[in-house]
C-alpha cells in the first residue's frame, strides 16, 4: 500500500512543560515508524495556574506555530488542563486535523473498581472546567468519586528535575503527602481482588457504562483505583504508589491516548507504512535543557535534545 504525502508528516504534541513526556512515552511506543514534535511551552507552564481564557487562547497559538512551522498532520493535547478548556475551540477552528485531547481516566476506572470509590488527582484548572464538571456528572452516580485538587504538584515535579535524578524531591513527596492524606481512607484488601488482569480491563473499559461500581457499593469502603488526572503526576507514581499503598490501582492517561490516537490516524488513512527511522523534536519555550534532561531521565534517551522555540501570543503564522 502506498503512503499518502500528507501521512509522512509528523504527529504534534504539546503540553504545559514536561509532563506530557508521559504521553509520549506511550505514542513512541505504539507508533515506532512515526515522526514526532514535541513542545513543552515551559514558558508559560504550569497551565493549571492559569485562566480558562488564557489556556485557550495560548492553545491557539501553539497550534498555529506547529501547523505553520511544522506541519503537523495530527495534534496530541498532552495536557489534561488544555484539553479541559481548549479542545473544543481547536477543534472548531481546525476541523480536518485529527485531534486528540486527554482527560482523566473515570471512565476505565469506574469499570476498574471493587470497592465502588475512586479518587482523583487533577490541576485546579482541571477540576473548576466545565469539561471535567460533565466528566463527573456522567460517572459520580455509578461511583463515589473523591476529587482532589493538587495546587503546586506538576510545578514542583517540573522543578524536581534540577539537581534531582529523579521527581520524587522532598517539595514532591510533601505536596503528594498533603493532597493523599486529604482524600483518605484507601482500600486495604488483597491486590488479587482489587486488580483485575490488563486485558480484563481493557475489555471492561469498552462496556457499556454503569455496571462495575454499582454492583460493589457493598464492597469494603476506602478508594482502590486512583486516576492522576494531569500528565505530570505518572512521574511521582512511585511516591504516590509509597504512599497509598500496594491494594490501590493506579490509572496513568498515556496509553489510551496512544491507542486513540493511532485509530484515528488509521480511521484518516494517515498511518505511515512500513519501517522508517522515526524522528523526534523536542522543542521548548524556556529551558530547553530540561526538556532535554527529562527525555533523558525518563525516556531513557540520553542523547535527547530539545530547541528553543519562539511561541509569542502576539505572533500570527500562515496556516
Amino acid at each position: 500500500m502506498l503512503t499518502s504525502s500528507r501521512a509522512l508528516l509528523p504527529i504534534g504534541i504539546f503540553d504545559s512543560g514536561v509532563g506530557g513526556l508521559s504521553v509520549l512515552r506511550q505514542l513512541l511506543h505504539l507508533l515506532p515508524h512515526e515522526d514526532m514534535v514535541y513542545l513543552a511551552d515551559t514558558a508559560w507552564s504550569p497551565y493549571g495556574e492559569r485562566s480558562s481564557a488564557e489556556i485557550e487562547q495560548r492553545s491557539l497559538q501553539i497550534t498555529r506555530y506547529l501547523i505553520a512551522q511544522h506541519h503537523i498532520k495530527a495534534l496530541v493535547v498532552a495536557c489534561n488542563t488544555a484539553t479541559a478548556h481548549a479542545v473544543q475551540t481547536l477543534r472548531q477552528t481546525w476541523p480536518e486535523l485529527p485531534l486528540i485531547g486527554i482527560e482523566p481516566a473515570l471512565k476505565p476506572a469506574t469499570q476498574i473498581s471493587r470497592t465502588g470509590h475512586i479518587g482523583i488527582m487533577a490541576t485546579r484548572a482541571t477540576v473548576q472546567s466545565a469539561k471535567f464538571q460533565q466528566l463527573l456528572h456522567t460517572w459520580r452516580g455509578t461511583c463515589q468519586v473523591q476529587v482532589q485538587a493538587c495546587n503546586g504538584l506538576a510545578l514542583a515535579i517540573e522543578n524536581a528535575l534540577d539537581g534531582q535524578t529523579n521527581p520524587d524531591g522532598e517539595t514532591v513527596q510533601s505536596l503528594c503527602q498533603r493532597y493523599i492524606d486529604a482524600m483518605r481512607p484507601f482500600a486495604q484488601v488483597s491486590a488479587e481482588e482489587s486488580t483485575p488482569t490488563s486485558d480484563a480491563a481493557e475489555k471492561a473499559s469498552e462496556k457499556a457504562p454503569k455496571s462495575a461500581c454499582a454492583a460493589n457499593q457493598t464492597q469494603p469502603a476506602g478508594i482502590d483505583t486512583l486516576v492522576l488526572g494531569c500528565t505530570h503526576y505518572p512521574f511521582a507514581a512511585h511516591t504516590i504508589k509509597q504512599l497509598v499503598g500496594k491494594h490501590v490501582q493506579l490509572i496513568e492517561p498515556g496509553e489510551p491516548v496512544a491507542r486513540h490516537t493511532r485509530r484515528l490516524l488509521e480511521q484518516a488513512q494517515l498511518l505511515r507504512n512500513g519501517p522508517h527511522m522515526a524522528q523526534l523534536t523536542l522543542l521548548a519555550t524556556a529551558r530547553p535543557q530540561r526538556l532535554a534532561q527529562a527525555a533523558h531521565i525518563w525516556l531513557g534517551l540520553p542523547q535527547a535534545k530539545a530547541q528553543a522555540a519562539e511561541v509569542l501570543i502576539e505572533q500570527h503564522y500562515t496556516t
